[in-house]
């Protein structure tokens, strides 16, 4: 029996509220699985293009072996789609598949979906859950659901300890333990992904939540060139508060490269450089209450004209 599920290809499943980690974790395990000689294929989920974050995996793994799963719910309506990509993948040694869920996802929805209709290959799949000691617990009406994605989660990743004090990170263990007393807890740091494949799923049953709390409005939009790195940022805080997720590649005028940014729940802005051409071109993607392209064009057009302005002074 345990050398059937040797040879079984493990499904690893990364949950977690908007901007608590999951891609940061993603490319940690990435980095990993392939100086271990492992093959990892990547399924990223996300309300819009989700070509945007598959770019940053792309200098590191072959496009083959990534795909996009956008505009849909992978713990409800876009669950067939992540079935059909997981058994389509092809077999291959040391084969393991990293599944990125959006950041508003009913994990454990999703993990009662997603186990029905994988071809035997695969083992089980396994939940990780992302959770950010720093904003834990402080999501105001949307803290059931980040309650709701630790639930059924083998393994609990814990991330932005570094100014978290040792005070809170016990809170958050705490609180953690008190919801799954069965999972495992490490910081991002000390992961072993070696023994990630070993991980089993748990059976404890969740509480169930409305599913239709975890849906909420996205759009995307089309961004030109901006005069300078403050118009960025000027979009970024210009953006009401109830939008909880902000992320975007864009051309600053007279350069030839990319820069992406993206801002986190908790309002902190954070912009790099972009490595490649975005597949989709210059984009701003928003995600939650108040996602209308009518507002984010006005707030584009002033965050230009208030730059511009305050260059030419």
């Amino acid at each position: 029996m345990a050398d059937k599920l040797y040879n079984k290809e493990a499904i690893i499943v990364l949950v977690g509220f908007l901007g608590a980690g999951k891609t940061t974790l993603l490319k940690h395990l990435v980095s990993d699985y392939l100086n271990e000689g492992w093959n990892p294929f990547l399924i990223l989920n996300d309300y819009e293009n989700a070509h945007l974050d598959i770019q940053q995996f792309k200098e590191h793994m072959d496009s083959t072996w990534i795909k996009a799963l956008s505009g849909s719910c992978i713990c409800c309506s876009g669950i067939h789609a992540l079935r059909d990509f997981v058994n389509n993948i092809p077999s291959r040694e040391k084969g393991i598949t990293l599944i990125e869920a959006n950041g508003t996802t009913d994990a454990c929805a999703l993990s009662e979906f997603l186990g029905v209709g994988i071809e035997d290959r695969f083992l089980p799949p396994v939940q990780i859950s992302v959770v950010d000691v720093k904003n834990w617990q402080k999501r105001g009406e949307n803290n059931e659901l980040e309650r709701n994605q630790i639930q059924v989660s083998s393994l609990i990743v814990l991330t932005h300890t570094e100014n978290a004090s040792p005070e809170r990170k016990k809170i958050v263990i705490d609180e953690v333990k008190k919801i799954n007393p069965n999972a495992k807890i490490v910081n991002i740091d000390d992961l072993e992904v070696t023994k990630l494949p070993q991980l089993l799923p748990l059976n404890s049953i969740p509480e169930k939540m409305d599913h239709h709390k975890a849906h909420w409005a996205s759009c995307s939009i089309d961004l030109p060139q901006l005069p300078n790195i403050k118009s960025i940022d000027l979009i970024c805080k210009a953006i009401p508060k109830s939008i909880l997720r902000v992320k975007g590649c864009v051309q600053i005028e007279g350069g030839e490269t990319f820069t992406y940014f993206e801002r986190t729940p908790d309002g902190e802005a954070y912009i790099r450089p972009f490595n490649g051409i975005p597949t989709m071109g210059s984009k701003l993607l928003t995600v939650g209450l108040g996602s209308e392209i009518s507002l984010l064009e006005k707030i584009i057009a002033s965050s230009i004209s208030t730059s511009k302005k305050t260059t030419t002074v």
